[in-house]
């Protein structure tokens, strides 16, 4: 997520309450996503994959995994806090942006929401 960065710098003071998933590409871990609820409002963090695997699909992968999780779940909504930069791939699976945008370690970002 943060190559540059330590890996105490991604981890949250709640990730022991959510589920956390991993994509295995040829025997390694190569992405990452984790999923936190409030009720039937669900929240994705750290979607990640490694930067030698990027744009081969695997993010996809991920991200219809939790879809279909959250269906499963009965979910009503799924958010996460996107980098600007990479809004246009939420906007795929339906994603809309919201107003709320924020500066955090060095990336700009917008809330996005998916109603289901």
């Amino acid at each position: 997520m943060y190559p540059d960065m330590p890996l105490d710098s991604v981890k949250l003071k709640d990730d022991f309450d959510g589920v956390h998933f991993g994509l295995y590409a040829n025997h390694k871990l190569t992405g990452v996503v984790s999923l936190f609820s409030q009720g039937d409002v669900y929240q994705f963090r750290k979607l990640a994959v490694l930067p030698e695997a990027q744009k081969l699909g695997y993010g996809t992968k991920l991200m219809e995994y939790i879809l279909d999780y959250c269906k499963i779940q009965n979910a009503t909504e799924l958010w996460c806090n996107a980098r600007v930069n990479a809004k246009e791939f939420y906007f795929k699976f339906g994603f809309s942006e919201t107003e709320d945008t924020f500066y955090k370690d060095g990336f700009d970002f917008v809330v996005m929401e998916l109603a289901f």
